[in-house]
């Protein structure tokens, strides 16, 4: 019997200044096998400027950007090539400034 369900769906949530160049949360259906590197390069391709504030250089992310997948950072998971599940929740900090 084939299986059907070929693709899953994650929620990605944007913070801070992230948030002036895409949605605060967006739904996303991604082909089953999908990473963190596929999700990025989807979100880039939809939302004009992303790439410059997530990216330093091509597969290379900015220093102090966090990515967490269900709350933990993908530093300490598989990182870009972290592999995505159904319903998992992934949030995206930028950089933050203090003072």
């Amino acid at each position: 019997m084939t299986n059907i369900r070929n693709r899953i769906n994650v929620t990605v949530k944007s913070f801070a200044t992230l948030r002036e160049v895409m949605d605060a949360q967006i739904r996303m259906d991604l082909p089953e096998g999908a990473t963190i590197r596929s999700l990025l390069a989807e979100l880039t391709g939809r939302y004009e400027g992303l790439n410059e504030l997530i990216f330093a250089a091509p597969d290379t992310l900015r220093d102090f950007i966090n990515i967490l997948k269900n709350g933990r950072n993908i530093h300490f998971l598989a990182g870009l090539d972290t592999p995505l599940d159904d319903r998992d929740l992934i949030a995206l900090f930028p950089p933050v400034a203090g003072g």
